[in-house]
């Protein structure tokens, strides 16, 4: 007999956890502001003294924190299941080195912040369409390794960049590539990009189920993979570049929350999937950001660093676990 939590009340107690870090989010920082107060400006007290540093600098930090690791997990939903490897994430594909390529040129020659968010995207598109054409005509192989050979190029295309920067540059390319909320504009926007990605992959869940099982079973079920493969790279694509472009080069996101949830949930369904993982995506870089802010306050770390020193030892602890449960 199965005594497991259903599905229902674990996604509520995500759902719990998600308001807790949202109520601390918003609580806690340089400034410290009681929950009453936060909750007052929040809801309509326009003359509480909180307002301007909960409405104007926390909210909107907030909803972009859970907008980009929403995201983030979904790309790496959409990758795990297409190559079936749960190391697989967005960089493997080189998406987010890129974007990083772009934004840095464009820091390089001294754009403005829509000039550096517009060239990260055009980065992170180019180096998809570039994947996919130099892998036509192959499988899902081929696609993984002409990825990883692109995210080795752009890496090298970044040093040199760094190199060519003065000192007054590097210092935001460096927090560019760290990973810095403070790149984040029109977080509503972001919010509701999430939240319609996330009712998209729904729609496309049973067949991610039968990409996941295997690319003999797909073809058996009558599934055409060589289109499927260009949609969900693409997808993956765009979901990673509207995150990167937002808050710069975060990892761990999406290579360690596909596996917490399908841990957690008990399930590979990509019904219970898709949207656990985007709200635990943001749960956790909501979380990460909290620490980023009030670690060293009044000077903020930047989240994606933070992220890597939360991921390391989390994707350490699930390795160990997935070679038990196959000993």
């Amino acid at each position: 007999m199965n005594s497991r939590p259903a599905p229902s009340v674990r996604f509520l107690v995500l759902v719990a956890l998600a308001a807790g870090i949202a109520v601390a989010s918003l609580v806690a920082g340089s400034t410290e502001i009681g929950v009453r107060a936060a909750l007052s400006a929040l809801f309509g007290d326009f003359t509480e003294p909180a307002r301007t540093v909960v409405l104007e600098l926390r909210v909107p930090r907030l909803l972009s924190a859970f907008a980009i690791g929403g995201l983030l997990a979904l790309a790496g939903v959409l990758l795990q299941a297409l190559f079936r490897n749960p190391l697989a994430d967005s960089y493997v594909l080189g998406v987010s080195g890129g974007s990083a390529v772009g934004a840095l040129a464009a820091l390089l020659v001294g754009g403005s912040l829509l000039a550096v968010q517009s060239a990260a995207a055009a980065g992170a598109m180019l180096t998809t369409l570039l994947v996919l054409a130099l892998a036509h005509g192959g499988g899902t192989v081929r696609v993984l390794l002409t990825g990883v050979v692109t995210a080795a190029a752009c890496g090298a295309l970044v040093t040199l960049v760094l190199v060519l920067a003065d000192d007054g540059q590097l210092r935001g390319m460096m927090f560019w590539l760290a990973g810095d909320l403070g790149w984040a504009a029109r977080p509503w926007l972001m919010a509701g990009g999430a939240l319609l990605a996330t009712l998209a992959m729904l729609l496309i869940a049973r067949p991610l189920d039968v990409i996941a099982t295997g690319e003999t079973t797909a073809q058996s079920l009558g599934l055409d993979l060589g289109r499927w493969r260009v949609v969900i790279v693409v997808l993956a694509g765009a979901l990673t570049a509207g995150a990167v472009i937002q808050g710069g080069t975060i990892g761990f996101v999406g290579l360690v929350i596909p596996h917490l949830v399908r841990l957690a949930f008990g399930t590979a369904s990509h019904r219970v999937v898709v949207p656990a993982a985007a709200l635990a995506g943001g749960t956790l870089l909501a979380a990460a950001d909290l620490v980023a802010r009030t670690a060293a306050a009044p000077r903020q770390l930047p989240v994606g660093a933070v992220m890597a020193l939360l991921g390391v030892p989390v994707f350490l602890v699930l390795l160990r676990r997935l070679e038990r449960n196959r000993a």
